[in-house]
Parts: structure tokens; C-alpha cells; sequence
């Protein structure tokens, strides 16, 4: 198993916008945490289809890979995320990766 390769492929398709194949990459039970937060922020594929599908509207939508970290079955990836708010926005995401699906994912977020 490859963890780095889903979640590449979750990072182009979010490039390119396209909801069905971004989708494809996550596992049908996802749980997505906003840390500090330890309640999942979004918990399934349903949920996560219906946040992304406004956000993937924005025209200039785009997470640039600063620096990407691979351990284990984890993949720790630095974005610098613009398009989503009037300024660019740092974001640190660690995705856990289990029979080639992203099955979690806990997001830092630096939009100050």
C-alpha cells in the first residue's frame, strides 16, 4: 500500500474541482476534525459531498503542496489554500490512510 497515492489524488481533484473523483479517495465512513476541535467536524461521504460541493463553485479555488511528510499509514501535508476566503490561508492536514481510502483526516488551520 501507497498512503502518499489517494491523497494526491484527492489534492489533484480538489485542483480540479471535481466533486465525483475527490469523493472517490475518502472512505464511505470519513471523519474530518478541525483541531482543536475532538468532535469530528464532518463525519461520512454524504457530509463530506455537501461541504465540498459549494466549495468546489469557487472559481480560484486551490491548495498549492508546501511540503508533504509520509510515516507510516499517515500523510502529513502543509497547503497553502487560496480562493476559499479573501486572503490566502496556511493549513497543516494529517490523513490516515486504510486499504487505500482516506479514512480520517484532522486539518490545522492558520486564516488569521
Amino acid at each position: 500500500m501507497n498512503p502518499e497515492a489517494p491523497v494526491q489524488r484527492q489534492l489533484d481533484a480538489y485542483n480540479a474541482q471535481d466533486l465525483e473523483r475527490f469523493l472517490t479517495e475518502y472512505a464511505d465512513d470519513i471523519q474530518i476534525f478541525r483541531l482543536p476541535n475532538l468532535e469530528p467536524a464532518i463525519s461520512g461521504k454524504r457530509a463530506l459531498a455537501e461541504f465540498y460541493a459549494d466549495r468546489f463553485k469557487l472559481p480560484e479555488l486551490h491548495a498549492e503542496l508546501i511540503n508533504r511528510t509520509v510515516l507510516g499509514n499517515k500523510v502529513v501535508d502543509h497547503e497553502r489554500i487560496t480562493g476559499a476566503q479573501p486572503a490566502a490561508y496556511d493549513a497543516v492536514a494529517v490523513y490516515e490512510v486504510v486499504g487505500n481510502r482516506i479514512s480520517n483526516a484532522w486539518f490545522f488551520l492558520d486564516n488569521s
